[in-house]
């Protein structure tokens, strides 16, 4: 079933309790598409494409405020939510702005900051991220080539899968039958990342929190995922060794055991 009311479409799939699950920056809800046969059978799955992605609609002002009150709007009360990279700090503002939307929240590769800050104060002072150089040269990879360069960014997040091969031919193929995001879309959402600093505020979310994390992630450091945990009033940290940025394609398995069985309790830790 297709959910398309507004501007953001929503897949819904499955059947028992809601679990929504919001992709990252220029992918589509397609990169959740090697597990949702296994979630499926115990959850109603909710795979959003985010505003410009995929099959949503962009939307003006394009900021993370807007993207989350777009998002929570279609979703019922008391839900489980997952948000990968860009799509855990949707996930995060969600949780601060609607917390009645939110039951638990999962955190995957996600960060309340993705670049490095130079800062006077502790407060300030940010090295769990990525340089700004470094942020800007993707995003110069982008603007000449999208197609090439999400593929090989999704080659790289794959590696210690043992179906590597397999899944990268699946999502690119998924990939293919959607529509392709604009430039300014993704230079948008690239400005949500390289602005968002969610640090100050993290500590007001109340929620059951999981922090899924792959050791070798350089996107957002693993530095960044112990800062959160120690942050979250209720937060639980999961470390995959041997994952990268995405560990729900590398690490499979260990990834949908951590998460269903969070579901699955009903207390932290």
């Amino acid at each position: 079933m297709i959910i398309t009311p507004s501007k953001i479409n929503i897949e819904v799939i499955g059947a028992g309790p809601n679990l929504v699950l919001i992709h990252g920056w220029g992918m589509n809800s397609a990169v959740w598409k090697p597990l949702v046969k296994k979630l499926s059978k115990t959850h109603t799955l909710h795979l959003i494409d985010l505003p410009g992605m995929g099959y949503s609609q962009t939307i003006l002002p394009y900021h993370l405020y807007s993207i989350a009150e777009q998002i929570s709007e279609l979703l019922p009360n008391d839900t489980d939510m997952v948000g990968w990279s860009l799509g855990g700090q949707v996930a995060m503002r969600i949780a601060l702005d609607q917390p009645e939307v939110v039951k638990k929240l999962v955190l995957v590769g996600s960060t309340p900051c993705f670049v490095n800050v130079s800062g006077i104060t502790t407060q300030t002072h940010w090295q769990h991220g990525i340089d700004q150089d470094v942020f800007e040269q993707f995003s110069d990879n982008v603007a000449k080539d999208y197609q090439k360069t999400i593929i090989n960014f999704l080659t790289l997040q794959c590696m210690g899968s043992r179906s590597a091969g397999s899944t990268i031919r699946f999502l690119r193929g998924e990939f293919a039958t959607q529509p392709e995001p604009v430039n300014q879309v993704l230079q948008s959402a690239l400005n949500i990342l390289l602005e968002t600093d969610l640090r100050k505020e993290i500590s007001s979310i109340d929620k059951p929190t999981l922090i899924i994390h792959g050791d070798k992630d350089t996107l957002a450091p693993v530095q960044a995922a112990n800062w959160m945990a120690q942050q979250l009033p209720e937060a639980l940290l999961r470390v995959i060794s041997g994952a990268s940025h995405a560990p729900f394609l590398s690490h499979e398995k260990e990834f949908t055991d951590a998460l269903l069985s969070f579901l699955r309790s009903d207390v932290v830790g």
